[in-house]
């Protein structure tokens, strides 16, 4: 990691903002704790049997980005990135991926993320969760995927370290 750009949230402001802020500091974060990784640095996994990589990460966050946001707001059937059906394990299968791969599905998926939701009237908006067969607020898939980044960036910081030594942030 070579420079943290990121953007700290706001001391104050709306609900929406702050969740905002918020998920795009994680989503920055994820994205720093991969920086100036080769491809196989970022496949490198954590420890047996766990097959736990750096970009495992980057594609179990894109699955869950359209979990969370595409499927309930936009297409309950969109398929999944990476499996048939809703296997959020395949993901981490990353031995075949590169960044390139990997980052373009996320970065596809943040973006369609951040659209769904800009154009929401309120927090309150309903979605269709199809793993749950359940209405959800965009409220709580907002917390529910701050929450997603916050425990996998912890796993990120665990990696990275792993990879080459380098902490913090």
């Amino acid at each position: 990691m070579t420079s943290d750009n990121r953007i700290g949230p706001p001391n104050f402001g709306s609900e929406r903002d702050m969740l905002r802020a918020f998920l795009d500091y994680h989503r920055a974060t994820l994205a720093m704790k991969c920086e100036g990784l080769t491809d196989e640095e970022l496949r490198q996994q954590s420890v047996p049997p766990s097959t736990l990589s750096l970009l495992g990460l980057v594609r179990h966050m894109a699955e869950v980005e359209r979990a969370w946001f595409r499927r309930p707001f936009e297409d309950n059937d969109a398929p999944m990135v990476w499996s048939d059906k809703v296997d959020f394990q395949a993901a981490y299968d990353a031995s075949a991926s590169t960044r390139h791969e990997a980052f373009a599905a996320w970065d596809a998926e943040v973006e369609n993320s951040r659209r769904i939701e800009r154009e929401a009237e309120s927090l309150d908006q309903a979605g269709y969760q199809p793993r749950w067969d359940e209405e959800v607020s965009l409220r709580m898939v907002m917390v529910h995927v701050l929450l997603e980044y916050g425990r996998h960036n912890g796993h990120a910081d665990i990696l990275r370290e792993g990879v080459d030594g380098a902490v913090g942030a």
